[in-house]
């Protein structure tokens, strides 16, 4: 909190001039791990985001420049930024560090210029048609790493996007090169009851002769080998002579793309709200590696050996009011299938599918005070086989008794099959409802993995006769949590 605080401070004299306006939320927790984890009941979010993410806070700005005058078509301004990040002072290993907060989004924008109600936006480009809060997940976002220019056409029923910008630095960072990134979106509104949104964007990256962070393939190179690292080893021992020069990369096409789908239906009855998510994507080609051997280090550039991977996430979640002011439920399930055509032999998350149900429901004893339920099923699978451990030796399971070191194992089991169930008090100052924040909740979470110790810990893994710490075995977590989470 103390990161929080610091921000807030400084924006006190932003937020209290005219045309300026903050706001944000922030989650914060305490949850004492007796069983050797982190504080989190899973790994990740596929099992429910309640009691699996760690403490986060965010601040949005707002300063209108050239305030806007409703009704009137005349020229307005705005500037938009948010910083966000994942630590707060004794929740994380981190401790609140600033370094762990960025300024993530940073815009302009412009309404009514040339155009009657387009708003023009420079700058971060970010776009989602919404979140399944479930997983505190956004399947159906464009231009999450894109900076540049869109235009934003608003006339309902239509809200029509347009954008184009470059997205290499938030993709190769350091190694930057331009991703030229064009894409849009169209929703259109069906009264108050259907929304129907459909978008997409296409990335290229253009290779620049001399550019050493353009797209290269080195010539030759097998996936088995370079997953194992045995690239220039492999070169070497062909090549013994230190004169052979190990090959130059030769340019390589670089491109990517994204689909995105959105239907929202509600208000009817007990129905609150009904929203379907879906995404394709091929991703973005990798960067090259280092290998070194003997001394010698190279670039293993793999253009063409990631650039057949492909995510597709189909998710839903449904809102429902079973007794007004009394009962809520949530319902959500997701899907995905990441594949990778370069790749048969090796486990990944590259190669797996993925599903799971979450179900939550909330019962107000109190205006302020209620119960809160939730359970999840998911069911993890990896294409290429053994990528899950089961057991505490089941070392001994994979090849010839000993972990595959050369890349190609790392369990025993291809399958990961999780239960989670929590419940608890939860305190809601504004009133029932699944949503209302903000919240404060005293909740104990329950897990079940078919994976040994599958949760975030530090146990050691090995079963090495010098171990002096031992391995043990367990597929039942428990956590006590106490939590809050508000906007502001």
């Amino acid at each position: 909190m103390r990161t929080v605080c610091l921000i807030g401070l400084l924006a006190l004299p932003l937020s209290a001039s005219a045309g300026a306006r903050m706001g944000g939320y922030v989650r914060v927790m305490a949850r004492p791990d007796t069983q050797g984890g982190m504080g989190r009941l899973g790994y990740w979010n596929l099992y429910g985001r309640l009691l699996n993410e760690g403490p986060y806070a965010a601040l949005n700005f707002d300063v209108d420049v050239l305030e806007p005058h409703p009704g009137a078509n005349t020229p307005w301004t705005r500037v938009h930024m948010q910083i966000e990040g994942g630590s707060v002072g004794g929740m994380d290993p981190d401790n609140g560090s600033l370094a762990m907060f960025r300024l993530s989004q940073l815009h302009i924008l412009a309404g009514n210029v040339l155009l009657p109600n387009v708003t023009w936006q420079t700058g971060t480009l970010e776009s989602s048609m919404g979140d399944l809060g479930l997983y505190d997940m956004r399947p159906a976002t464009l231009f999450s790493e894109t900076v540049g220019m869109s235009a934003r056409w608003e006339h309902q029923p239509v809200d029509l996007l347009v954008g184009i910008g470059d997205s290499g630095f938030a993709i190769h960072g350091e190694r930057y090169n331009p991703v030229l990134t064009l894409g849009g979106s169209i929703r259109v509104a069906a009264g108050s009851h259907v929304q129907l949104g459909l978008g997409g964007q296409m990335m290229t990256e253009p290779s620049a002769r001399g550019n050493r962070n353009a797209p290269y393939d080195t010539p030759g190179v097998g996936y088995q080998e370079w997953v194992r690292g045995e690239t220039l080893q492999n070169f070497r021992s062909d090549h013994p002579i230190a004169a052979d020069r190990f090959p130059q990369p030769l340019p390589a096409p670089a491109r990517s793309h994204k689909l995105i789908a959105y239907l929202g239906a509600g208000d009817w009855g007990p129905l609150q709200w009904n929203s379907t998510y879906l995404s394709v994507a091929k991703l973005h080609p990798d960067p090259p590696g280092t290998e070194t051997y003997m001394d010698e280090t190279v670039d293993i550039h793999v253009t063409s050996l990631t650039d057949e991977r492909t995510v597709l996430q189909v998710g839903n979640e449904m809102l429902l009011s079973v007794v007004p002011e009394r009962l809520d439920a949530a319902w959500g399930v997701l899907y995905g299938d990441h594949t990778d055509a370069d790749n048969d032999i090796l486990p990944s998350d590259h190669d797996r599918s993925y599903a799971s149900t979450v179900l939550r429901l909330q019962l107000a004893l109190t205006p302020t005070v209620g119960l809160l339920t939730e359970s999840s099923l998911a069911r993890e699978w990896s294409r290429n086989g053994n990528q899950y451990r089961e057991h505490k030796d089941s070392i001994f399971a994979n090849t010839e008794g000993a972990p595959d070191t050369r890349g190609l194992e790392t369990g025993d089991a291809d399958t990961r099959r999780t239960w989670q169930g929590k419940t608890g008090v939860v305190f809601t100052p504004l009133g029932p409802g699944i949503w209302t924040r903000p919240t404060l909740r005293l909740l104990y979470g329950t897990q079940w993995s078919s994976q040994n110790n599958a949760f975030s810990n530090s146990f050691v893994d090995t079963v090495d006769q010098y171990n002096e710490f031992g391995n043990v075995e367990q597929h039942w977590h428990h956590v006590i949590a106490l939590e809050a989470e508000a906007w502001f």
